[in-house]
């Protein structure tokens, strides 16, 4: 058990899986990025909101951590783009933040000990377990995919992508690049993006397990099979799994914007972005249509994909950032030359 000061959250507890989160920024767009729908994130670094809430930088329109907790939380934020407090906006979206709490001590528990259901209370008696929903069990992507179809931009390039809880930043970076983005909810049928008449389709992130969604395998494979595919993270793992390989559960994952990749093929290493707890397996690639592209060098564990034939490749990283280094950028003007 760790004390520390809650401001914000209900009489009853919040519930969710405690990771953490090594960057020494970008607490906004953690707090925003739907992939951390169910989770409490600890932030490693000791001071968190001190260039405050800032415009555009949210990467969606709510705040999708369960629970954030922080070592020291500025009360105001010190940069001329600010317009809030962390605490104010997290009050504002109902969201809780414990304070005054020995992160470093909690982080070396949970490298220790793994990632694991954890409740923010000021009322120990009343912690009811039953509460907890473990993201390997919920489907969280039902909750944060859109239900419609929304489009951005003009371009003369039409990209499907596939809504698992994506970021903002990857529509940024597709407009950007001169690209008409059809956002599509997780369960669209092959015969709509047929139907749209995509140039290619983008798989996004999104939370929870992957194998959540084995019963829209068929759709992802079929889709990919027809159009130049490129998949971030959960649609790494989707259709890894669609192509014959198998997803495991990381024991903490991988949080954070300093994580070294290695590109086989060059043996250039990238300092990427990452947020996942689900990893493709290596030991099942064998059994795959799969080759492996990219290793994290921490771990060894699998970072990019890409097809034995198919104008396919995916990476478990984030090439958008948002937060963190954009080193693996190029990897959008990649998919644009596929198409």
């Amino acid at each position: 058990m760790f004390t520390g000061k809650v401001i914000g959250g209900n009489e009853s507890g919040t519930y969710g899986e405690a990771v953490f989160f090594t960057g020494m920024t970008g607490y906004q767009e953690v707090a925003t990025d739907p992939s951390y729908r169910g989770q409490i994130v600890i932030f490693t670094y000791p001071l968190i909101g001190n260039y405050g809430i800032q415009d555009y930088t949210s990467q969606s329109e709510e705040w999708q951590a369960n629970a954030l907790v922080i070592g020291e939380c500025s009360e105001e934020g010190y940069h001329y783009l600010s317009k809030k407090s962390v605490m104010n906006e997290a009050n504002n979206m109902n969201v809780p933040i414990i304070v005054d709490v020995d992160t470093r001590a909690l982080v070396k528990c949970l490298r220790e000990q793994g990632a694991m259901g954890a409740v923010i209370t000021t009322d120990l008696d009343g912690v009811d377990w039953s509460n907890y929903q473990p993201v390997d069990e919920y489907p969280f992507v039902k909750e944060v995919s859109t239900k419609q179809i929304e489009t951005y931009g003009a371009g003369d390039t039409h990209i499907a992508l596939y809504d698992f809880g994506h970021k903002r930043a990857m529509i940024q970076e597709l407009t950007q690049l001169g690209a008409k983005v059809s956002v599509v909810p997780f369960d669209t049928p092959y015969e709509t993006i047929q139907h749209l008449d995509v140039d290619g389709v983008l798989f996004s992130n999104g939370p929870g397990n992957p194998k959540q969604l084995e019963h829209e395998l068929h759709i992802y494979r079929k889709v990919a099979s027809v159009y130049p595919t490129f998949a971030i993270c959960l649609g790494h793992q989707l259709l890894a799994l669609a192509f014959g390989a198998d997803t495991k559960k990381l024991k903490f994952g991988h949080r954070g914007a300093n994580q070294p990749v290695l590109e086989i093929a060059t043996q250039k290493v990238d300092m990427t972005a990452q947020n996942h707890g689900f990893v493709v397996d290596d030991e099942t690639i064998g059994h795959s249509e799969m080759q492996v592209t990219h290793v994290n060098i921490n771990d060894g564990s699998i970072e990019g994909l890409k097809h034995e034939e198919l104008p396919l490749f995916t990476v478990q990283y984030h090439p958008e950032a948002s937060p963190g280094p954009k080193d693996s950028h190029p990897l959008f003007h990649q998919f644009f030359c596929i198409h």
